[in-house]
């Protein structure tokens, strides 16, 4: 085998093996969470925007006390039968539940680190 031959396959190991783990930090910042729970409020906007990657976005306002000034909860959906539960939830109280996954390298996945997995309507 020449030399030329060796380098060429070196180089193709080397970005095969760079794809990999690429692939293997998306897929761990994707399927494993760093934090989990619940959130109540109101559903104030969803929308599914972004340029080139369109993702499902949403907000909720979360008010702990009457009168106090809510804060808002910016969250992501990736399921679109979630994504409908939501459009049909619009200007009602929810209680949806996520998972938080820090580092995902790029917004065409969400733009937040919070992925609603669940909703439903709340009293």
């Amino acid at each position: 085998m020449t030399t030329n031959k060796r380098i060429i396959l070196v180089l193709i190991g080397l970005i095969a093996a760079g794809l990999l783990l690429a692939y293997g930090y998306v897929w761990v910042t994707l399927h494993v969470s760093y934090s989990e729970g619940e959130r109540a409020g109101y559903l104030q906007k969803f929308s599914k925007r972004g340029w080139v990657c369109k993702t499902w976005e949403g907000e909720i306002m979360l008010t702990t006390l009457p009168g106090t000034i809510p804060e808002k909860f910016l969250f992501t959906v990736r399921d679109e039968d979630v994504a409908k539960q939501f459009m049909a939830a619009t200007g009602k109280r929810v209680l949806l539940s996520y998972a938080q996954h820090k580092g995902v390298p790029t917004s065409c996945f969400g733009e937040t680190d919070y992925y609603a997995e669940k909703v439903q309507l709340s009293q």
